[in-house]
This record gives structure tokens, sequence and C-alpha cells, in this order.
């Protein structure tokens, strides 16, 4: 038979691609502290995606601003990948893979194919999570079958290369029954485990649980990649009303002539708005007597300091939430009136949104002046941004109440990334040990227990409060810890700026 098509022969490349990623993976994370080895990956995995997409991106792109989008993730991707080598915050940590992997597979939805839903509409976040949910296993046999394939191609071209792809592919079949049935064996028998055991540090020098571990992960990771990008390469697209449907010069789907959604009536509305604002009003007007005055020492009669601060915190919190919810429905979902309703549609959520304002002012004092108090925790520090992040989707509310020529989605959703990356950026651990210190030189009050549960971005602010303060033993028991912990991430994958830093 003749030679693969080049097609074909991609596709080959591919699958061998995704084995050396799988390889690759397994050597920078089975047993490895995170570090370096997460910008490398990742960086590794966009090369297999390109090399995969070659001459498949761009074209036609339905939904504007789509593939723009796309783009503009690499920094938000960028950035969350080299936090994990440059901080040691344990949330992070946690938080930034499950972040990294819905970034990047939003993004390479967007690369590989920008006209399938418009970024921004929930539609698009249900077909995000049946992309890597569902879509991936629906092709399991994809990379078997290109083996196969291969296998056949080079039937009768050269007898050797034959005999060999046709080995090679019953050793891939055979794999997965091998090592059921060495685990079985191993389980039954001391002495062959002794002797898998001694084959496993022969060959990775590990025992063979790490090397059942690290193959169970290449093969793992090698074929859901694979199917990944089988499934990006070959969607099923739902074409025939495309050229039907019309599109806004923004770039959304024309309501069909007939087809009106259900909205509030204007007056009804209007009411609404109108009592809740009332409420509103007496509220900030109260809120901004207490604030200035309790900035002051006048705390209301009765009221102990600690008391003031802690109460209505999260009340008003919820109640911000709630706010952004009606103006949703304010925007969207009222009814279009004479002018003069309409007017007074703008009024009223404008005047909701100022209100808004002032109750994350008064919450965000609230949380201040407990924190004099009580010293300062990550999610304290965690709720003050949360705060701040609200108070800016306000602003922008406020002005898509009277600017409504761009989509309110498309700004949070970008806002919403943005304050994520900037959050991780803000080194949460270090600033908390900052202020608890400054409090300490104040008040003389300090958490030692707390002081010592942070990551080691806070260690060189203790280090400091250690030489000022060498009777305080915990300090230096809190740096031994910080420094053994940088003794045993000694494998280059998991090198950390924050840890190197303790290093002797």
């Amino acid at each position: 038979m003749r030679d693969p098509a080049p097609w074909q022969r991609r596709y080959n490349n591919m699958w061998i691609l995704s084995v050396l990623l799988g390889v690759l993976g397994q050597y920078l994370f089975v047993s490895r502290p995170a570090g370096v080895s997460v910008p490398i990956f990742v960086a590794l995995f966009y090369v297999l995606f390109f090399y995969a997409m070659k001459g498949r991106m761009g074209g036609f792109d339905r939904w504007r601003g789509q593939s723009r989008m796309g783009w503009f993730l690499f920094a938000p991707v960028a950035l969350l990948s080299m936090t994990f080598v440059l901080f040691a915050n344990d949330l992070f940590r946690f938080l930034n893979p499950l972040a990294l992997f819905i970034l990047i597979v939003a993004q390479t939805m967007l690369l590989a194919r920008g006209g399938s839903q418009p970024w921004h509409r929930p539609r698009f976040i249900l077909e995000h999570v049946k992309q890597w949910l569902v879509t991936p296993f629906a092709h399991l046999t994809a990379p078997f079958n290109t083996m196969a394939d291969w296998v056949n191609s080079r039937r009768d071209t050269n007898k050797a290369r034959s005999v060999a792809g046709k080995v090679g592919f019953g050793l891939m079949l055979a794999a997965p029954l091998l090592f059921v049935v060495i685990l079985l064996l191993a389980s039954a028998d001391g002495i062959f485990m002794s002797w898998m055991n001694g084959l496993g540090t022969l060959f990775a020098g590990d025992s063979i649980d790490s090397v059942v571990s690290r193959i169970i992960f290449t093969c793992c990771l090698s074929i859901y990649v694979f199917c990944y990008l089988w499934g990006l390469l070959f969607q099923k697209r739902k074409t025939a009303d495309w050229s039907a449907t019309e599109l806004t010069p923004d770039g959304e789907p024309k309501q069909r002539p007939g087809v009106e959604r259900e909205k509030f009536d204007p007056i009804s509305a209007a009411t609404v708005l109108v009592c809740v604002n009332i409420v509103y009003v007496l509220f900030a007007a109260i809120q901004f007597t207490y604030l200035f005055g309790a900035a002051e020492g006048l705390l209301p009669e009765g009221t102990a300091y600690a008391e003031y601060a802690r109460r209505g915190f999260t009340e008003l919190v919820i109640v911000a939430l709630i706010n952004i919810g009606v103006l949703l429905v304010g925007l969207h979902f009222i009814g279009k009136g004479s002018a003069l309703f309409e007017r007074l549609r703008q009024v009223m959520l404008s005047v909701l949104m100022g209100c808004t304002i002032v109750m994350l002012i008064s919450a965000y004092s609230r949380l201040s002046l407990y924190e004099e108090i009580y010293g300062y925790t990550e999610l304290r520090l965690l709720v003050h941004g949360f705060m701040i992040f609200l108070g800016v989707l306000m602003a922008v509310a406020f002005v898509r109440i009277w600017y409504t020529r761009f989509s309110l989605a498309k700004i949070y959703i970008a806002i919403a990334i943005t304050s994520y990356v900037i959050m991780n950026f803000v080194n949460i651990d270090a600033r908390i040990a900052v202020n608890n210190i400054a409090r300490f030189e104040e008040t003389g009050k300090i958490d030692m227990y707390y002081l010592g549960s942070l990551s080691a971005d806070a260690a060189p602010a203790i280090a400091k409060l250690y030489e000022k303060y060498p009777e305080y033993t915990q300090l230096g028991d809190i740096l031994q810890g910080y420094e053994g912990e940088a003794q045993r991430r000694k494998h280059w994958q998991s090198w950390n700026l924050s840890y190197h830093r303790q290093l002797p």
C-alpha cells in the first residue's frame, strides 16, 4: 500500500507527541510538588495544540471578538502558571490548577472554532463543560484507531518496518492486560512483589508502586490530551441556520420578528424600584452618619467597638449581590415604556447602584475595624478584595445604565479574570504578615500560631521581625520550618522563588 497521506501522518505525529507529553508530565509532576514544572508543561501543551491545529484556526468568526478573546486569554494563563514559580500561597496553589484548566479549555475552544457560541453567554459554559468532560471520552477509540491505520498503511511497503509496527501495536494492546496481571500476581506473592520492586528501582529509582503510578499517569494524560485535541478537530456543528440568523452590529443575534421575550411592565417595575430605593436611601444616610461617626469614636449608643465592626457585614455583602441581580433584571427584563418611564428607570437603577456602593464602603470599613481589633487573616483580605471587585462591577454597571452600546457580560467576565490574576500577584501571605507585624508593634498583640500557618511568602517579613525581637523563639521555629520545606523541594521541577530564598 502507499505511504500515509499527509493528514494521516499529522494524526500519527499528534499521537506520538501526546505520548511524549504524557511521559514528560509524569516526570514533571508525579511525586513532585508543583513549581517551575507548571509553566513548562503549559508551554509544551501549547506546542502540541498549535501543531494539531495548524491550518485549522482562523477563518469564519461568527461572533465578533471571539478569536480576539482567545488570544487575550494567553495573558492570564501565562501569569497564573508563573504563580507556581513566584509564590507559595496554599489557597491559590489549590485553586489555580482548576483556574488554568478552565481558561485553557476556553481558549483552545475559541481559537479552534471561534463560531460556535458567544463566549459571554451561558450556552458557552455548557459547551465548555461538554468539551472537556464528555467529548474526549466519546473519542476514546481515536488513538487506537490511529495506530491501527498506521500499521495497515505500512503493510507490504517494507516487510521489516511492517512487522515492527505490528509488534508495537500488539504491545500497546497487551499493555493494559499485562498491567492488571502483574498487579494481581504481585499482590498474591510476596517474592514476586519484591522482584517487581527491584525492577522498579533498577529502571526508575523508585518502588514498583511509584512506577505503576507513573505509568497510569502517563497513559491517562496521553490518551486524554489526544482525545481532547481530536474533539476540537472534529466537531459536529449545526451550520444549517447560521446564514439564517441575523446579527446586530455587536455580533448578537437579532430578535426574530413577532418573538418577544416576556418582560415586566414598566409601570410595575418602576414602582418596585422606587420602593426599594426609598429604603436604600434611608439606609445609606444612616450609614454615612455612623460611618464617619465611628471614625471619630462616636459609635451608636450601647454598641461595643468590636460588635459594631462585626454586625451586619455579611448581610451588607449579600444585599450588594442581590442588587446586582436587580440591576440585570432592570436592564434586560423591563419592557419599553414612554420616554419619561425610560428616564425614570435609568435614574432608579443609578440610585440603586449608588446606594450599593455606599453599602460596600460601609461593609469595607466594618471589616477594617474588625481587623484592627482581631488581626489580619487570609479570608479577611480575600473578602476585602471581593468587595473592591464588587465596587468595580457597580461602577461599570452605572456606566452601562446610561450608555447601552456595550455588553455588560463581556466586561464582567474580563474583570473577573483580571481580578483573579491580580489577587494571585498581590502576595496575600506577605501582606498578612506585614500588616499583623505592624499591628504588633502598635498594640503588642500577635497570633504566633496563625503567623506560622502562612506560606513561605511571609518569610521575609517574619525574618525582619525575628532580627528585631530575637527573644521570640517561635519566629525562629517558623523560619526553620520554611527552610526544612525548601530542603525537601530538592527536585528542579519543584523550584519556587519563595522557598529558594529560605535555602542557606
